[in-house]
């Protein structure tokens, strides 16, 4: 069954706060291969004048899957999971990424339309630090394939 398109402009509730941690982003930069040592060292991080270190600008992502749980799951929604692929995802920062940042996600459905006979999902979400300022926003598109 097509998805509705009346769930654009749905917004679901903030994510639980998500402290980044620094070896969370050392994992996360290990394994995209970005071996820049901003991304490991927090040394090397602050002579380049960041606070601590860096977040490769892609560790979004790992929140955005966390904060996308409630929509993938809505079963208002009704959207089968078992035929989704993703299609596509975009960052944009209004600042980097630290260690130390308690940040917090709203996901919105942007839009929700059929394109050769299948559902395309466009989601983002609004990254905030624990004082509501704002740090980023993720766009994400899911296709849900026909039966």
């Amino acid at each position: 069954m097509p998805l509705d398109p009346a769930f654009a402009g749905r917004v679901y509730p903030p994510t639980e706060p998500y402290e980044v941690g620094r070896e969370k982003i050392r994992e996360f930069a290990a394994a995209v291969g970005a071996d820049h040592p901003a991304h490991h060292d927090p040394n090397a991080a602050r002579a380049l004048g960041h606070r601590d270190v860096l977040a490769p600008p892609t560790f979004l992502a790992v929140l955005m899957q966390r904060a996308t749980d409630p929509v993938v799951h809505d079963p208002e929604l009704g959207l089968d999971y078992s035929r989704v692929v993703h299609r596509d995802q975009r960052f944009a920062f209004t600042r980097p990424v630290y260690a130390g940042d308690v940040l917090r996600l709203v996901v919105h459905i942007d839009s929700v339309k059929a394109l050769a006979g299948n559902d395309v999902l466009e989601l983002r979400a609004e990254a905030r630090e624990a004082g509501d300022e704002p740090v980023a926003t993720i766009r994400m598109s899911l296709v849900s394939r026909t039966a």
